[in-house]
């Protein structure tokens, strides 16, 4: 079953669905969520994508990633996809919107109204080699610092959406 994205208006409207690889050729504004995990020492959770992912492969990002279903919640779905690829699940809260476009040289481009969301969690995940190569604990200073240092070792959105989790939110509460 070919899996569709919800599209929406820059207020978070639903207006349509497309197939998900149509969306990202055309470049058209859909509905996305990005999970952060972090633990108990305020260290987020990366994954690094499976080799085989046909765009991003092998890239390290954030915890988890995707798109809602339709009539699916931003948190149900990234319970979901937090168990699907993490093989886990905690509880999440929505804490931020924002768009982004982030085109890619494979010609797609997302283009996604992206809900953060927050989870915590102190355990080893059981990844879905399917989805993700390998996975690392890392402070978000230090995040911040390599994606200075090495910006191709992270996916396009990851090094978006981290800028928005780290002046929006971690700077925030640090305060």
């Amino acid at each position: 079953m070919e899996e569709h994205v919800i599209l929406v208006d820059e207020q978070d409207n639903a207006i349509g669905l497309m197939p998900k690889l149509e969306a990202h050729q055309k470049a058209v504004l859909h509905r996305a969520f990005s999970v952060f995990v972090l633990n108990d020492k305020g260290e987020v959770m990366l994954q690094q994508r499976a080799a085989h992912k046909y765009h991003s492969p092998t890239l390290w990002t954030n915890t988890c990633c995707s798109h809602q279903r339709a009539g699916e919640t931003t948190v149900a779905a990234g319970k979901r996809r937090l168990q699907e690829e993490m093989g886990f699940t905690t509880e999440l809260t929505d804490v931020l919107t924002f768009i982004y476009k982030a085109p890619f040289d494979n010609g797609l481009t997302e283009h996604e109204l992206d809900h953060i969301l927050i989870g915590y969690y102190n355990d080893v995940p059981a990844i879905n080699e399917e989805e993700v190569a390998a996975w690392r604990w890392e402070t978000p200073e230090n995040i911040k610092k390599d994606i200075e240092k090495n910006p191709t070792f992270y996916t396009e959105w990851f090094k978006i959406i981290f800028a928005q989790f780290y002046d929006k939110l971690f700077l925030k509460e640090k305060l």
